[in-house]
């Protein structure tokens, strides 16, 4: 038998969350950590934890862990906790969604853009907090399939779109498995009225209602010039402030700063996948579990055809990932049949092609069980109200 670990590569975690106070509303005290991995995001009251790249899953997990620990017991100072869900509590008014401020002049362009937000989106859709996940493989798994007469960068590159353009067509399925928030605050939406409710949807965020842009981007994935032109085009338009904008559930990333000259410079380093809830299920807010698949998920993307990725499959990918997040899905159709019988063929295929890989076939069953009514969002709606928040402010 086989160990999947010779699919190894860097593994790296941004996991937003809301600072609450001792009565569960909006932490109205200014961001109090200095650390580079605990940042501000949209907000004052908005923490991101940033993990380094680490060599595996756990050590990721372990490294998240440390960083947890180390911001709840600031926060303990001051009275406060961290809101482990993905839709926001309650709200009274947005006033009490202060836009982060950075004092530092290197910085200013940050307050701009997100005084941009304010204005584009609202303060209140900016509160949706979720994970991302980052994951490169290792450039000498890369260089055994990279062919001959073939310079190692432009093959590193190509991989990369090829895979994005997979993990886009199936970001559905990692939306189906994870979604954790099938609960709102009603203030989220109206501002006179209060009390949770439950959603239509599995995740909000992910859900029309979500983290979209006002269109839907339609890259070009020939290449990477091609690609960044795709997204400087959509600027020179005025329907993207930046990059930074693009509200898709990938992103392809260079190595160090982020941004279009540094990918056209340097290269594609990794790939970000940005549809994961929080799960208030899970002390950190994801399982170890859930990144495994989504590891394994990679793997078995970047062994598929490439295919052309028209603006009419791009469109529809992104309906799908929107269908995906409804909470109730039985009648949510992927490519003309039902998303549970799709689902499910699409770990058959996985178990096959892992057929001797043990470990990974664990995963796959733990996923598999979702299907039979154990997904996140399921076990979630059936909460009792006290046992729901305990899970949020323990």
């Amino acid at each position: 038998m086989k160990n999947y670990q010779q699919f190894e590569g860097l593994f790296g975690l941004e996991r937003e969350t809301l600072r609450i106070d001792a009565d569960g509303h909006l932490a109205q005290t200014p961001h109090p950590f200095e650390s580079a991995c605990l940042e501000r995001d949209f907000c004052e009251n908005q923490l991101e934890i940033i993990t380094p790249p680490c060599h595996s899953i756990a050590d990721m997990l372990e490294t998240l862990s440390g960083l947890d620990r180390e911001a709840r017991n600031c926060l303990k100072h001051q009275q406060e906790t961290l809101w482990l869900f993905s839709n926001p509590p309650h709200i009274d008014s947005e006033d009490e969604i202060p836009v982060a401020y950075f004092r530092e002049d290197s910085r200013a362009g940050k307050n701009r853009y997100r005084q941009y937000l304010e204005q584009k989106y609202g303060k209140r859709k900016m509160l949706f907090s979720g994970i991302h996940f980052n994951f490169s493989f290792l450039d000498e798994y890369l260089q055994t399939l990279k062919p001959e007469q073939t310079e190692f960068q432009e093959f590193k590159n190509q991989f990369y779109l090829k895979l994005a353009k997979q993990v886009l067509s199936y970001s559905w399925l990692l939306v189906l498995l994870t979604a954790a928030s099938p609960v709102s605050n009603i203030t989220l939406s109206h501002h006179q009225i209060t009390g949770a409710t439950l959603s239509d949807y599995a995740s909000e965020r992910s859900s029309r209602k979500g983290y979209w842009n006002s269109f839907i981007p339609c890259m070009n994935y020939d290449s990477v010039p091609e690609y960044t032109e795709s997204i400087e085009a959509y600027i020179k338009e005025g329907l993207l402030y930046s990059a930074a904008e693009l509200y898709l559930p990938v992103r392809l990333k260079p190595r160090g700063e982020n941004s279009l000259e540094s990918l056209k410079k340097n290269g594609i380093n990794h790939i970000e996948l940005r549809m994961f809830d929080l799960n208030p299920l899970e002390p950190l807010g994801i399982s170890r579990k859930d990144l495994e698949f989504a590891h394994i998920l990679l793997v078995y993307l970047s062994q598929q055809a490439d295919f052309e990725f028209t603006p009419d499959l791009q469109e529809q990918a992104v309906r799908n990932h929107q269908a995906a997040a409804s909470l109730q899905v039985q009648n949510v159709l992927i490519q003309g049949r039902p998303i549970l019988e799709r689902a499910q063929n699409v770990l058959s295929d996985m178990r096959r092609t892992f057929a001797e890989y043990p470990d990974i076939l664990e995963v796959l069953d733990y996923q598999e069980k979702k299907l039979e009514g154990r997904r996140p969002s399921e076990q979630i709606r059936y909460l009792k109200q006290d046992e729901f928040l305990n899970l949020l402010v323990s």
